[in-house]
């Protein structure tokens, strides 16, 4: 039988990157052209999983008078798109004593008063590449309301692009990140279990947990790691593990 050795051929399409012309295999992401162009990561690659931030990339297409944004390590490359990144964005990002705010919008209009020169035009909504409604947010905050500005910007990984398009010339991420801490830490009600497991903690409860897994061996403490009992997948709420004496007693029952 005569062997098939026909090979599959990669379709190449061009990309522009920093004014200059690479072809690069289709379906590949934009950060996987680069690398592919020669570009080498030293800042700006990131988790390369679309969490981070850290790629932010602007790019225009041909015939297209809008400019777009995305993350490099999850858009795919287009043909003739041209593009640049900005890994990091110097932004204004005023230091604090966390310790001493106290959870009230004044310490953030204290500390950034340019959120004040919102004009509303909603750029920084529409080059957000995890779809904030940043500007619902910048609102929020400038009615006091801390708590829900915290929730609206959740998937906020500041990547900085927003604070590139504001005519305010604000840090909408630096503030949002301030606001969803200040929510966390000062305005939401604090996890009862938590305190528990802390006093548990200073009460010495796992102590001689700790002392005899310090007086095991590599070789015991991996038997131990690789044998653990692991909650399934598909595990339930009142799931609970055989093995149930270093758990807290509202746990045990």
């Amino acid at each position: 039988m005569e062997e098939n050795t026909t090979a599959i051929e990669t379709k190449m399409i061009p990309i522009y990157v920093m004014g200059k012309r690479y072809m690069v295999p289709e379906g590949l992401t934009i950060m996987k052209a680069l690398e592919y162009a020669g570009y080498q990561y030293i800042r700006g690659c990131g988790c390369r999983g679309g969490i981070c931030g850290a790629c932010g990339t602007i790019y225009r297409k041909p015939g297209d008078y809008k400019i777009y944004s995305a993350l490099a390590c999850q858009t795919a490359a287009e043909p003739n798109m041209v593009l640049t990144q900005l890994p990091f964005y110097p932004a204004n990002h005023v230091p604090s004593n966390y310790a001493e705010l106290t959870g009230v919008p004044e310490d953030i209009y204290k500390l950034y008063p340019e959120l004040f020169r919102c004009v509303a035009c909603n750029a920084c909504s529409k080059i957000c590449p995890m779809d904030v409604p940043v500007m619902d947010v910048i609102s929020l905050l400038k009615q006091g309301n801390i708590e829900k500005a915290a929730h609206e910007a959740f998937d906020c990984i500041q990547c900085g692009l927003c604070a590139s398009r504001c005519f305010a010339e604000m840090p909408q991420y630096h503030i949002m990140q301030l606001a969803r801490r200040l929510y966390g830490g000062k305005i939401a009600p604090k996890a009862q279990h938590n305190a528990e497991a802390a006093k548990a903690v200073r009460e010495g409860k796992f102590d001689s947990m700790l002392k005899e897994l310090m007086a095991m061996s590599i070789d015991e403490l991996k038997t131990v790691y690789t044998g653990r009992e692991i909650e399934p997948e598909t595990a339930g709420d009142d799931w609970k593990p055989t093995e149930t004496r270093w758990l807290l007693p509202e746990f045990q029952r």
